[in-house]
This record gives structure tokens, C-alpha cells and sequence, in this order.
């Protein structure tokens, strides 16, 4: 038992190290948004408080192909102990709301697939604005439309790099940082073990990100990860804020 045990945290870390080789080597036709590095910013720049009429707008690419799936707009509606951002796309209509509880930390998070709402909130962007910053979170998940059940969500999040990164909204100073989310809970029942990773250009003055790219992948029982599966590669880019 013990040496399977060894002989399955060697097979996962293996796999986390491969995975984003072999997402490169399917998707080396897809560009990867490239920023200018620019180094600490000296004092770290504010990030800008939460205010109703608040509102980004987005569009959405499938990185496989880069098809424009949607646009969608995010709206700040309410501010007090809970900040509600409501969400609509022009082709798919009204969108799960995205809550945060307090500013920066996420209690309703719809930007997955099915949305979650959080035991915990957890945060959006780093605690501290600083290169090198790193933290794992662990809490567990409900879905909205089922709220029986509860999942296990951990979430490994670092702070890479200041980098100046252009979007259709113009060029922004953003802090880019790498989420990765290994072996969460599907509440899908057939799916025994989950990936998921994104890249995202966080923006201070604008209070989000400039750019959102985020993939993930699951095995069903008797599918090995040579044979994964895919969920939704998109990528969000920001076409105007206010």
C-alpha cells in the first residue's frame, strides 16, 4: 500500500510538470498573450475599490481556434458585505451572477463550469501585489442548482510578473499570475479526477483582469490522462471598462 501510494504522488507530480508540455505541443498554432515585462512597481499600485456602475466587457475566444464565443458584460449592481457583479453575453442572454465577499475574494464563482459557491471565499488575486508571492487554498464547493452536495477545491495561486499586456481595451500594467487547481471534485460522479489551470493579467485600475486564459481536463474510469478529456480552453479579453 504504502509503495502504491509513493508510486501515485510520483505519477501526479510527473503529470503536473508534463501537462503544460503537452498542451503545448496540441495547441503550438494558439498564441499566448505575451506582456513586456517591467519589473516591481515602486509603491505597488492600489487596486481600485468596488463602486455600483462598475462594468467590463469581454470577449470570449475558444483558444482551440479562436472563435469568438460570446461577449459578455459584468456589471457591478450592489456593494455592501457582499459585492454582487451580474453577467450577461450577447448570444448566450443572462449569465450566473458572480459574488464577492469581501472585495477581491470570491464566495460565487460562475466562471466555470457548472458555477460554484464556496464554503470560503477565496481569492480572486494575491494577497499582496509581489513577485514570488505564493499561497495554496483549500476549501469545498456547492453548486448552485444542487446544494446537497459539497466538493473538495484547492487552489495553488502565484504571482509571477509586473508586465505592461495589450487587450482591444488598450495596454494596461497588470500583474500576471498562474492558477493551477490539481485533483479538485467534479460533481459530475463519472468524472474521477479533475485538472484545471488558467494564466491571468490582473489589472489594479480597472479592479479585474485585462486577460483571463484558462483550460482543464478530467478522466472518466478506465480513461488514463494520455487519453483525457477537455473542457472549455477559453480565453477572456477586454474589449472596454468603466
Amino acid at each position: 500500500m504504502a509503495t502504491h501510494f509513493i508510486q501515485v504522488k510520483h505519477w501526479r507530480r510527473f503529470f503536473l510538470v508534463a501537462l503544460p508540455i503537452f498542451l503545448l505541443g496540441c495547441i503550438s498554432s494558439q498564441p499566448f498573450p505575451q506582456g513586456v515585462n517591467v519589473g516591481q512597481p515602486i509603491p505597488t499600485p492600489i487596486v481600485r475599490a468596488p463602486k455600483v456602475g462598475q462594468e467590463w466587457v469581454y470577449q470570449v475566444r475558444n483558444v482551440f481556434n479562436q472563435e469568438i464565443i460570446d461577449t459578455v458584460t459584468e456589471r457591478v449592481v450592489s456593494v455592501g458585505s457582499e459585492i454582487r457583479i451580474t453577467r450577461s453575453g450577447v448570444k448566450s442572454g443572462p449569465l450566473p451572477d458572480e459574488i464577492q465577499a469581501p472585495w477581491g475574494f470570491v464566495l460565487q464563482d460562475p466562471h466555470w463550469s457548472p458555477p460554484q459557491k464556496f464554503q470560503q471565499a477565496i481569492p480572486l488575486w494575491p494577497e499582496q501585489l509581489q513577485v514570488g508571492w505564493h499561497r495554496f487554498y483549500k476549501t469545498h464547493y456547492q453548486v448552485p442548482a444542487y446544494p446537497d452536495g459539497s466538493y473538495y477545491w484547492g487552489l495553488n495561486m502565484s504571482a509571477l510578473a509586473w508586465e505592461q499586456i495589450q487587450s482591444p481595451a488598450g495596454k494596461f500594467l497588470t500583474l500576471h499570475l498562474h492558477n493551477e487547481i490539481p485533483y479538485f471534485e467534479s460533481n459530475d460522479l463519472f468524472r474521477v479526477q479533475n485538472i484545471r489551470e488558467e494564466d491571468v493579467w490582473f489589472s489594479p485600475e480597472i479592479g479585474r483582469w485585462v486577460i483571463r486564459r484558462g483550460s482543464g481536463r478530467y478522466i472518466t474510469p478506465g480513461v488514463f490522462w494520455s487519453n483525457a478529456y477537455w473542457e472549455d480552453y477559453w480565453q477572456w479579453e477586454l474589449v472596454s471598462w468603466k
